[in-house]
């Protein structure tokens, strides 16, 4: 099975993914952490890194095409590209929320000023919209791309992995019948 999620910052794309990922027993392959390691590499912080890659290609290349490549059966594969790099998905999900939301979650995890995760958070998903539309010619938030989509805000991690859970079990029902 190969699944696809992805989803703004703060949606709940890595809670949702870690938990299908134990559940189905698949491997969890994080786009945000390969491009922390590309950062680390490099001898960049994410931040300047992030500034490199809005003026680089090839980052992200390189991070897709790494993403690709360990996308292979059994497993959950993590990004805002994610549906567009893994080849045959049998499932492509998309997680969001409110910008309020997400910040709030943010703010919270990573014990900054709302304000400043605002700042960031646009910052941050208008580079990366403009590089995949510049790219790939993608649009990451046409939602047609994708099988699920869910508005996070009204429920906990445990009712949208419930959600999830519920139509990949059906998914999974209906391919063997």
């Amino acid at each position: 099975m190969r699944i696809t999620i992805g989803g703004p910052p703060g949606s709940g794309t890595t809670t949702i993914a870690m938990m299908l990922a134990k559940r189905y027993g698949l491997e969890h392959i994080y786009a945000g952490k390969i491009f922390r390691e590309m950062a680390i590499e490099k001898g960049l912080s994410l931040e300047e890194f992030g500034r490199l890659a809005e003026n680089d290609e090839s980052i992200d290349r390189s991070v897709d095409k790494r993403l690709a490549e360990k996308a292979v059966e059994k497993t959950i594969t993590e990004g805002r590209m994610a549906a567009f790099m893994v080849e045959e998905p049998d499932v492509k999900i998309w997680l969001d929320a409110p910008l309020k939301v997400r910040v709030s979650r943010i703010s919270s995890r990573e014990g900054l000023e709302e304000e400043a995760v605002r700042e960031m958070t646009i910052k941050r998903q208008e580079s990366e919209n403009q590089r995949y539309r510049r790219y790939y010619g993608v649009d990451i938030y046409d939602l047609s791309h994708y099988d699920i989509v869910i508005n996070t805000e009204k429920w906990n991690e445990e009712g949208v992995y419930a959600i999830v859970d519920s139509a990949i079990t059906h998914l999974v029902r209906a391919t063997q019948e």
